[in-house]
């Protein structure tokens, strides 16, 4: 009996092994870590946290030196960790930002016109809302590049495909 009992039970792990082997090992699930590219800080300093492009705040990773991130206008992140309204706004148009622009970027508001972003230069780049925002950056990105203009105050990308342009009180940013 006992003989009969151990042949079962070795039988049993064997089974389940191979169970394990042909059906179960090959969907397994494995773990993947999904790291957010940061659009913006929220805060200064030790206390300065990052934001991701869905405007989730990213208190575990840290903020990258050079180039530093945009700054948005708040002392704080909200209480839920997520951004909402105008400076979720802002962060879906710092999220677009071209890598060639990204060192120039310093921070963003939401004034009069919509989501306005401040370059190093003091130059305003003014976008309205974050509809066509990819647009708005290359048609912000050719404005820049223009070798015809040395300085300006503000470039309104609101129609992206005729951005205007005012003021001479600012240099243009070096090409990148």
């Amino acid at each position: 009996m006992r003989r009969r009992l151990a042949a079962a039970a070795l039988l049993a792990v064997v089974l389940a092994g191979a169970a394990y082997y042909l059906l179960l090992r090959e969907s397994t699930a494995q773990p993947t870590v999904v790291v957010p590219r940061l659009a913006a800080t929220i805060g200064s300093g030790s206390e300065a946290v990052g934001v991701s492009a869905s405007g989730a705040v990213v208190r575990w990773l840290p903020l990258p030196e050079d180039p530093p991130l945009p700054q948005l206008p708040l002392e704080e992140a909200p209480a839920g960790g997520r951004l909402r309204g105008p400076t979720l706004e802002q962060v879906r148009v710092l999220a677009a930002v071209p890598d060639s622009l990204r060192p120039y970027v310093e921070s963003s508001y939401f004034g009069d016109s919509g989501v306005d972003v401040n370059l190093t230069s003091g130059i305003e780049l003014r976008f309205g809302d974050s509809s066509q925002v990819r647009r708005k950056w290359r048609a912000a990105t050719a404005v820049l590049a223009d070798p015809t203009i040395t300085t300006l105050d503000y470039v309104d990308l609101h129609a992206p495909s005729r951005p205007a342009i005012g003021g001479s009180g600012h240099e243009l940013p070096p090409s990148p």
